[in-house]
């Protein structure tokens, strides 16, 4: 029987592993609030931009408006006057030749700030409503996968769980059989000792009473012994089957402990970081593409802007995936840095930290050796096909993510009409059926993807 003292440690290494897991939980569930809090952020910030936009865009065409209004108001009274003639004749003068430049400034000033207007409902802020559609749905997938690998950990946790404690269950059903087989060993040395005694201590008698009673003697010594060495040959046999289960349940022990640390491992350092892309995946470079094209838009309007520019610029070509994720889990490091490994905690003196291969286990375990390489080349063939998939995925997300499509200088090539004006930007990146082939091109993409691929791929194509 196990004494009061091996009992409490087993109770403290269950107590051990069970307050680590409980950790590795409460870290999972961390994890997604702290997505969560970042998904949330974004949203508001693509709203806040939104708004910014719009406001602007009232801003920017009321003042092409009072523009508009200034320069009409001159060059009607210019038309009007009575000396209109003599002033045509005087335009050659450097003083009314700049007038009437100005006037002509103004009103290319009006048509800019109105194209200005223009992008920022039309182009811009559309592009932070696709953004902000996409990042969502991709969130969500992200998260879908996310809860299923956590799933899949836990479920990895509790079976070492298992494991553990059936290891220790058959360990010490081992370590009792042992000592009965040891009593039983201890009984036969007495019964064999109290034997040899009884036969020194025999008074003399009659030769036909003596044999009579040595004849019952031996009857009932050779009984007892029987009983004793039938039930020591249980108890052996016994033994030797708990100590079989004991070595069989400590080589699982020891290989799920190796896979748990394993799947522990590949979570924090691989699948998070992975989460955390798909999460990502385009919001960065679309991001990138809106502001590009808000400044592209602000410097043709205005070259004189350019150093207040600039540090938006430096802001905008500083998006970046990857500085991001690392600040995020630099920032939460708490939350995103891997446990401690799974030690091997041996029970009851048992010293041996390795997988025995010893008869009659040898056999089972080149099996199982060659069922599990048998397993891992099939699932690495899976996984390379899988790679190239998404591979070709994701060079097909880079080329939609990253065109040059923010340039929007063709709009500040003026002419004498406005409405040459508008009917270049028509004919450019405001034109509804490229948008339309855009998103049609997405959905087609995105249709045409394996299921795994488009788990961590959800394609990005904005406008």
């Amino acid at each position: 029987m196990t004494s009061p003292a091996k009992f409490r440690k087993d109770k403290e290494i269950v107590a051990e592993y069970e307050t680590q897991v409980k950790e590795i939980r409460a870290q999972l569930v961390e994890q997604f609030k702290c997505l969560d809090q970042q998904c949330e952020l974004r949203v508001q910030l693509l709203q806040d931009l939104q708004d910014f936009f719009r406001k602007k865009a009232e801003v920017e065409m009321d003042y092409s408006r009072n523009l508009e209004k200034l320069s009409e108001r001159f060059l009607t009274k210019t038309r009007s006057t009575k000396d209109h003639q003599l002033k045509k004749e005087q335009s050659v003068l450097s003083p009314v030749n700049c007038w009437n430049l100005l006037l002509s400034q103004v009103k290319r000033e009006s048509r800019d700030h109105a194209t200005l207007s223009d992008l920022y409902l039309n182009n811009i802020i559309p592009r932070f409503a696709q953004v902000s559609e996409d990042s969502g749905r991709l969130f969500k997938k992200s998260k879908e996968v996310g809860v299923q690998l956590q799933e899949d950990l836990m479920k990895v946790l509790n079976e070492l769980y298992a494991v553990m404690k059936t290891y220790h269950m058959y360990n010490t059903d081992s370590i009792n059989s042992e000592n009965k087989l040891k009593d039983a060993e201890k009984q036969e040395e007495k019964q064999m000792g109290r034997s040899g005694r009884q036969d020194d201590r025999q008074t003399p008698r009659s030769p036909d009473t003596l044999a009579s009673i040595k004849t019952e003697e031996k009857h009932v010594r050779r009984s007892s012994v029987k009983k004793i060495e039938k039930m020591k040959e249980k108890r052996q046999a016994k033994y030797t089957e708990n100590k079989l289960k004991a070595i069989k349940a400590r080589n699982e022990y020891l290989l799920a402990l190796e896979a748990t640390n394993s799947c522990v491992f590949k979570y924090y350092i691989h699948d998070l970081s992975d989460i955390i892309d798909c999460c990502d995946l385009g919001y960065h470079a679309s991001l990138h593409r809106a502001l590009r094209t808000y400044l592209s838009a602000e410097m043709n309007v205005e070259a004189s802007k350019h150093s207040g520019l600039e540090g938006l610029e430096g802001a905008a070509e500083s998006l970046e995936p990857n500085g991001d994720k690392q600040r995020l889990m630099e920032t939460y490091n708490n939350v995103f840095c891997p446990p401690m490994r799974f030690d091997f905690q041996s029970h009851m003196g048992d010293t041996m930290g390795l997988v025995c291969a010893q008869q009659p286990l040898e056999g089972e375990l080149l099996q199982r050796c060659q069922q599990l390489q048998s397993r891992l080349s099939t699932l690495k063939i899976e996984n390379e096909e899988v790679k190239k998939t998404m591979e070709a995925t994701l060079s097909t997300i880079q080329d939609m993510v990253t065109v040059e499509d923010y340039e929007v200088s063709e709009c500040f090539h003026h002419s004498n009409s406005m409405e040459s004006v508008k009917s270049t930007m028509s004919q450019s990146f405001l034109s509804k059926p490229s948008l339309a082939k855009r998103r049609a091109n997405q959905q087609e993409t995105e249709h045409s993807c394996p299921a795994v691929a488009l788990s961590f791929c959800l394609l990005f194509c904005y406008n």
